[in-house]
């Protein structure tokens, strides 16, 4: 049986591709790093999408008109146009008019997540910019601070950017000018961490070929499937989730390693970069190619992916912040601190469901991203209740109850997000008997019997982060 379609394939070699294409622009200048990565990203776009490109363009001339007109609050309305353009884009079928290519739509994804952040860093800008006018004192660069508003063909050079265009990793232009402008490339390492960083790839790709074989999700939507035993049906999740699971780990370590070839997110040790917002403390240039070679890198700017910590961290909240990690950071950022709510919990619905309209209009996925709420809150208000009452051990038979619940709970949101269609996942979750909903409900309402606090408002011991030793973190 077949396991990868055409345009998985495609994904693969254009992912594969970005490696030695990195090595190429390493250590080139910044000219020929801006347009040449600027013209192979375009041209993977018009040979992926076709004519189809157009909508990406007509997105960044908008975003670009907008962040000419109103630069002081140009996030709120790039946030506003990029994703209604995604419900026209999304509607192409529905008004007659020619249904886009899977890549467009992957493009489109990860062009509407960098202009966002565009606006967002020009008017931060422009607000620094008035401060200063306004009180006559300059305090010199700010970390993560534009140097100027990008021009028309900046931006253009930034939203066509080979580098992630289609699989992510997501990172702001702010990253990508300090890529441009690496004062000493040649002393950034890249082979080392590119080796450590890919090893495990081959073996997720086989665990997956082997697991989509053995476990086809088209299974799932047979009739002769709810035929099976009830044991059956809840226990074919678990592999559909590792599937999907193997999958994104093989695309996003290998689009992790393109960034790597090519230096792209590197940054000093002593910067703490964090994944998608970049370095979190000022650290000056290199004077000299010694100094620079002397200095310790890392790639966290870039990293997407914590496979580590998403299979063997404790909680669903954790879960999150250990999967897509760029965006994680972008929905964090630009969604969830403006969120109309103050609940954690209601914020992260508000956050799921823009998260849910991002991916698609697939009922499925706004199953699952809303399933995600009542998760936080019921293992919020449940831990805060008697997780502290119980003894180390008691705490630590708790985490493993816990960590083996929060794997079901993604197993079965896992099925809405790729069954999509409201009928074949309700089919599904109505054969299972909803478990999850009804456990986390009874959850839920026991910790507040209990008087558990809210998951915004707890402390929680550091050992119930992950259950994975810390020497078999990734580095």
């Amino acid at each position: 049986m077949e396991t990868m379609s055409p345009e998985e394939w495609t994904y693969l070699v254009v992912l594969l591709i970005s490696i030695p294409i990195g090595f190429l622009f390493k250590k080139a200048g910044p000219g020929l790093k801006r347009w040449g990565a600027a013209a192979v990203g375009l041209g993977l776009t018009l040979f992926t999408c076709g004519p189809h490109t157009l909508h990406s363009l007509i997105t960044i001339l908008g975003t670009w008109a907008l962040i000419q007109a109103q630069p002081c609050s140009c996030h709120a309305l790039a946030l506003a146009w990029t994703f209604s353009y995604l419900l026209f884009f999304r509607a192409l079928s529905l008004l007659g008019l020619p249904t886009p290519t899977p890549f467009t739509n992957a493009v489109q994804l990860l062009l509407t997540l960098k202009l966002v952040s565009l606006a967002s860093e020009v008017q931060d800008l422009h607000l620094a910019q008035r401060k200063e006018m306004a009180t006559g004192f300059s305090k010199g660069p700010s970390l993560g601070l534009l140097p100027d508003v990008p021009s028309l063909m900046e931006t253009l050079s930034y939203s066509y950017c080979y580098v992630g265009i289609m699989t992510g990793p997501f990172f702001r232009y702010r990253t990508y000018l300090d890529w441009l402008e690496q004062p000493f490339p040649g002393a950034v390492p890249s082979l080392r961490p590119l080796l450590r960083r890919a090893w495990p790839a081959p073996l997720f790709g086989l665990l997956f070929l082997l697991s989509s074989h053995l476990f086809p999700l088209e299974a799932v939507r047979e009739d002769a499937f709810y035929a099976r035993p009830l044991p059956a049906r809840l226990f074919y999740m678990i592999p559909v989730f590792f599937a999907f699971r193997m999958r994104f780990y093989v695309a996003w370590i290998a689009a992790e390693c393109g960034c790597i070839a090519a230096g792209f997110g590197a940054y000093p040790v002593a910067a703490k970069a964090r994944a998608g917002g970049g370095p979190t403390l000022q650290c000056p240039p290199p004077s000299s190619p010694e100094k620079a070679a002397s200095l310790e890198y890392d790639y966290e700017t870039i990293r997407n992916i914590d496979c580590y910590g998403t299979d063997f961290c404790v909680r669903v909240r954790d879960g999150m912040r250990y999967w897509n990690m760029t965006v994680q950071w972008w929905l964090a950022q630009y969604v969830y601190k403006s969120a109309p709510a103050r609940s954690y919990v209601l914020r992260s619905a508000w956050t799921m469901l823009l998260s849910a309209y991002w991916h698609g209009l697939h009922p499925g996925y706004y199953l699952s991203f809303l399933t995600i709420p009542l998760c936080l809150a019921a293992e919020g208000r449940l831990e805060s209740a008697l997780r502290g009452r119980l003894s180390p051990g008691g705490q630590k038979a708790w985490d493993w109850v816990h960590w083996f619940l929060k794997m079901r709970a993604y197993d079965y949101m896992c099925m809405g997000f790729v069954l999509l269609s409201l009928g074949d996942t309700v089919r599904y979750w109505a054969s299972v008997y909803f478990c999850v909903h009804i456990l986390a409900l009874a959850a839920l309402l026991l910790g507040l019997a209990l008087g558990g606090g809210g998951p915004g408002r707890r402390k929680t011991a550091p050992s119930a982060a992950s259950l994975a030793p810390e020497k078999l973190r990734e580095e």
